[in-house]
């Protein structure tokens, strides 16, 4: 195994001849054009390998790249060319973009582009925001990531801004408020280009926030439209709210971006828990907390949904990556959204109108007995039954999920989602609700952890079938569970990584682990790969911290937290 050590500043790695700059050299300055993706490119994105221009790596989040010249026969050639301090200890959970050779970076504190060949920095902003917002930060500062389009890149702030800086120069370009932090919301999400909108969510459900989606003009930063994700007077589903001024503290955050299909044009958002937890002061089903909804990006208008948890009274956010893909099923043609959902059911539903498909358990599952396929409803079983009469419960999974947001892949070729999942079980309860006051705490649940002993299993990483949900393998993880996300390739690999600073590749039909680099830090993020002049890159951001990177709940020996960038490829 090669390893280094952690270094805090940018250096390269020359571990051969041409690794340490490509041979062609640094791209010169005449071919950035600083224009940024068109929508035409936007779509065109997976099909393009120099570039990766949108989170989840193409529309369809689908997190899969055909890229095979790093592939398992060559996978322990892969080595570093260089790394980059990005002076930062919240934590990195971001996906990088990549466009005309540079790379776009962000978290909690900076803004970066990088030369992707090289390292060098090309510009760095820093982020303002009052230090008192992390007191409304539910789960570790972070941000996922930032958006190209047309010269500009979009991000968003932890005291809930919308940003746009100048694609070239980095300066700002315009910002505007999208709610006010001292009232529960932040910012962590990626924004999500769609025909030609910016489209932003919000966080804050463990505040009483109401949560909701807005679009922006990319070109002025006009606010065009809000979508709110709790049902209020006048809109469709208000009535399954009990009493009905319970939407206005109802939750149903936004925190990860969407997918989309550009020929439905139609924009696939997964909405977050309910607030508060204990359910006795929002009685029904609570649209459209714990639901998918297909929205236009012109105007915010909800074409279907779907909920996966009417009611939600156990923290299953449902706002996982949506997958998009087509599948035969039956001998016919559909166009699905797969999501891989917090409370264990893998669901298949056909993205034009919102049917059910399939809702099958990926993971140990006793709150509810199985999805009604007829209603589409989780049927709650006699301990969720206990529960809801006000006993205490040992829930599986936990209230962190069979699976929680770091993000699964899914390769068309195969056929299979590929995901690091949770094993752990919580005991679990509700309490009082103290009436809501702005900025503080809106949950009324207790939550505890049973004691885990060495060598428990808590999680696993697996090869899922979508519709029957089975594995066609499955590693399990001892004593710590990971945070990464998967990226899986046409050479057969899947890259993950591992809290206690491993970056790795595994057999994609196997899951053996066949290559493994000891980073600066734990893993916590999302990888990506992507060519130039025809040679295959790999870069993922590392960097521990929030609520998932310093848990004593993980038995993990201690890493540094700094935040740093790491680009591999083959040794020549």
């Amino acid at each position: 195994m090669n390893k280094i050590k952690y270094l805090n500043c940018i250096f390269a790695i020359a571990l051969c001849a041409g690794c340490a700059t490509d041979a062609t050299g640094p791209l010169p300055e005449s071919t950035r054009t600083g224009v940024g993706p068109t929508d035409a490119e936007l779509i065109a994105d997976q099909a393009t390998p120099d570039n990766v221009l949108t989170y989840g790596m193409g529309y369809n989040q689908n997190r899969y790249s055909p890229l095979k010249q790093i592939n398992k026969s060559n996978i322990r050639k892969l080595a570093p060319v260089w790394t980059a301090g990005l002076e930062n200890d919240f934590g990195e959970q971001a996906q990088p973009l990549l466009y005309d050779g540079v790379l776009y970076i962000s978290n909690a504190k900076w803004t970066y582009a990088i030369d992707a060949l090289t390292g060098k920095q090309i510009w760095r902003t820093a982020v303002e925001w009052v230090p008192d917002t992390r007191r409304v930060v539910c789960c570790g500062v972070s941000n996922k990531g930032v958006a190209l389009y047309k010269g500009k890149v979009f991000r968003t702030t932890l005291d809930a801004h919308v940003v746009a800086l100048d694609q070239k120069t980095g300066k700002q370009v315009w910002k505007q408020k999208a709610a006010e932090w001292k009232d529960g919301y932040s910012q962590t999400v990626a924004p999500q280009i769609a025909n030609g909108v910016v489209i932003t969510g919000i966080s804050g459900a463990e505040f009483g926030i109401r949560g909701f989606i807005d679009g922006w003009d990319p070109d002025t930063g006009k606010h065009l439209w809000r979508r709110y994700t709790t049902a209020g007077p006048g809109e469709k589903g208000h009535d399954t709210w009990e009493p009905r001024e319970a939407h206005a503290h109802g939750g149903a955050s936004t925190w990860i971006t969407g997918s989309y299909d550009p020929e439905l044009d139609l924009a696939y958002w997964g909405t977050g828990n309910a607030g508060p937890w204990n359910p006795a002061v929002r009685k029904g089903d609570n649209l459209y907390v714990a639901s998918v909804i297909a929205v236009r990006p012109k105007t915010g208008e909800i074409v279907w949904h779907y909920q996966f948890v009417p009611n939600d009274s156990y923290d299953w956010d449902s706002l996982w990556e949506l997958i998009l893909t087509d599948m035969t099923i039956d001998g016919q043609k559909r166009k699905v959204v797969m999501q891989m959902n917090r409370g264990g059911f893998l669901y298949v539903i056909d993205r034009t109108n919102g049917k059910l498909i399939s809702a099958k358990p990926f993971g140990k599952v006793n709150w509810a007995t199985h999805v009604d396929m007829k209603t589409g409803r989780p049927v709650e079983s006699d301990v969720a039954k206990k529960l809801r009469a006000g006993g205490e419960i040992e829930m599986w999974p936990s209230v962190r999920g069979a699976k929680n947001w770091p993000h699964a892949a899914y390769n068309p070729n195969t056929g299979l989602l590929y995901a690091n999942t949770n094993h752990m079980s919580s005991f679990y309860r509700f309490t009082d609700v103290a009436p809501y006051k702005p900025g503080l705490r809106y949950q009324g649940m207790a939550n505890r952890y049973p004691t885990l002993k060495p060598g428990d299993v808590v999680g696993h990483v697996e090869a899922i079938d979508p519709l029957t949900a089975t594995a066609k393998w499955r590693v399990p993880l001892k004593d710590h569970q990971n945070w990464s996300a998967m990226l899986a390739t046409g050479g057969g690999l899947l890259f993950n990584g591992k809290h206690t600073g491993e970056f790795y590749a595994m057999d994609a039909d196997t899951g053996a682990t066949i290559w493994e680099f000891r980073v600066s830090s734990g893993v916590n993020a999302q990888p990506i790969t992507w060519t130039h002049n025809g040679k295959q890159y790999v870069t993922v951001l590392v960097g521990l911290g929030g609520l998932y990177g310093t848990s004593g709940r993980s038995r993990l020996p201690q890493v540094p937290l700094g935040g740093s960038v790491w680009t591999f490829a083959l040794r020549d």
